[in-house]
């Protein structure tokens, strides 16, 4: 299980790595208006549900740390309904930029098509290369303590790659002059965005349905673990689902005796036997302390 400490870590990884690219949201936004590139802001659109995703999390984490005892399923619910609402700006993102591409592609076919600045464009994606590079940074170094550090370490490098792909397409356009590059640039990316809205909504509407069954209750399973035989007391005390197990993890502290005696792995087992046949728990994670331990 992972403790508070780590979770704070890892939440300060995500503020500064939050910070970094909503700053280069901002420039892509008003670059995108300057440069009349829908690429840019197709990318930027993308950049800002990963901003809000990632800031909806924090916002479930500080609650699960101020406010909860543990983190069950209450930060996990919040978690997933954080994920809906992002899963459907990805959609609402996607499809105004979709429609707006085709748009362009008409009026392009008209003759009608905006210029685009190319080199501003390029500029902007070389930019963001140096934005994304520094949040990857970052979470890289804070991967391992965390998944939710992990997973947004992973959408960091790939929004770095994206700016690759826009600064060739800029290049592409200054060199053949052709300003579909942008339009058809910028479809991809509402494609992907799409794709990626319909993923996470899907993913959260079946995380919620297996969430619908309540979980265990902490009180009730410290005290019955607290009536076992040879058990001085029980605390830091977590419930969450796994698939569709139930995981508990807890800090069980023995009696001084038992803990002379070396039967702290029978006492382990009578735990895992009490919680598997009274709340029906299919993983337990128990640290196990002596008497007097501090923790």
């Amino acid at each position: 299980m992972t403790d508070i400490t780590t979770h704070q870590a890892s939440r300060r990884r995500l503020l500064i790595a939050l910070a970094i690219t909503c700053s280069f949201m901002v420039i892509q936004v008003i670059g995108a208006y300057f440069a009349n590139s829908l690429a840019v802001l197709a990318d930027a659109g993308h950049l800002f549900v990963h901003n809000s995703s990632l800031f909806i999390a924090l916002i479930a984490s500080s609650l699960a740390i101020h406010l909860a005892k543990n983190y069950n399923d209450g930060y996990q619910k919040a978690e997933l309904t954080g994920g809906l609402i992002n899963g459907c700006l990805y959609l609402a993102i996607s499809l105004v930029i979709l429609y707006e591409g085709g748009e362009r592609f008409l009026h392009h076919h008209e003759g009608l098509g905006p210029e685009v600045n190319s080199y501003l464009m390029s500029v902007i994606a070389a930019t963001g290369f140096l934005f994304h590079g520094a949040a990857a940074w970052v979470l890289y170094k804070g991967r391992k303590a965390s998944i939710n550090v992990y997973a947004v370490f992973l959408h960091s490098f790939f929004d770095l790659i994206s700016t690759v792909s826009t600064f060739i397409a800029g290049v592409l356009i200054y060199l053949t002059g052709w300003s579909v590059i942008d339009i058809l640039s910028s479809m991809l990316i509402a494609l992907f965005v799409l794709f990626t809205g319909i993923k996470v909504i899907i993913s959260c509407v079946k995380g919620l349905r297996l969430n619908k069954a309540k979980l265990p209750d902490v009180a009730d399973i410290e005290q019955a673990i607290g009536q076992v035989e040879h058990v001085e007391n029980v605390h830091n005390v977590t419930v969450s689902r796994r698939d569709k197990d139930l995981v508990v993890g807890a800090h069980v502290v023995l009696k001084q005796h038992c803990t002379k005696e070396k039967h702290d792995e029978a006492c382990r087992l009578k735990v895992e036997q009490l919680l598997a046949q009274q709340f029906k728990i299919a993983i337990s994670v128990l640290q196990i302390e002596s008497n007097g331990c501090k923790h």
